[in-house]
């Protein structure tokens, strides 16, 4: 791997079987931000907690984030941070607004729709409940993301056979060369 990651789990963190859960086994050079509530998450507590992660890396790391943190990058993004991160590696972001969404949105709506002020790659499914593939198209057009559609995988989770994940690893050393250019 050629750069610095930054781990950010999303809604009800991920679990042991849960392939950043995996990656950050296999890698534990790795960072993994940590939240007070994982169940009821207060969108400024998460972008702070986000923070004070990012502070604690040693450079500029890029930022792995599935479901709910996609949306926590987004809004981080918009906080005005000084910090820098090298490039954020979005898997199955979820659509706040949508109303299968598994808790209140509270102050996550609406999703930002502000250009991310670096490189950004979103890895999305055709059949993902918490997110159309045309509305994580809207959010890629939105945030100058690269899209990369991986087909029916559900939210990218354990249930839904993504455990280990290793085309995910691959996509991510991928991403990391191509912004280390």
């Amino acid at each position: 791997m050629t750069c610095d990651v930054l781990i950010l789990p999303g809604l009800f963190n991920s679990g042991p079987q849960h392939w950043q859960s995996l990656w950050h086994e296999r890698h534990p050079q790795w960072r993994r931000a940590a939240h007070r509530d994982w169940t009821n998450p207060d969108r400024d507590e998460w972008v702070a907690e986000m923070e004070e992660a990012i502070a604690g890396c040693s450079g500029a790391p890029v930022l792995v984030a599935h479901s709910l943190a996609c949306m926590l990058v987004a809004h981080w993004a918009l906080s005005g941070s000084p910090l820098k991160v090298a490039g954020a590696f979005l898997v199955a972001p979820s659509d706040v607004e949508r109303p299968s969404f598994p808790i209140p949105a509270g102050n996550w709506a609406p999703v930002p729709r502000t250009p991310l002020p670096f490189p950004s790659m979103i890895v999305a499914s055709t059949n993902d409940p918490y997110a159309s593939i045309e509305r994580t198209q809207s959010f890629a057009d939105a945030w100058g993301s690269k899209l990369v559609e991986i087909g029916d995988a559900g939210h990218v989770t354990t249930d839904a056979g993504y455990g280990d994940w290793p085309e995910g690893l691959r996509l991510l050393d991928a991403f990391c060369a191509d912004i280390s250019k």
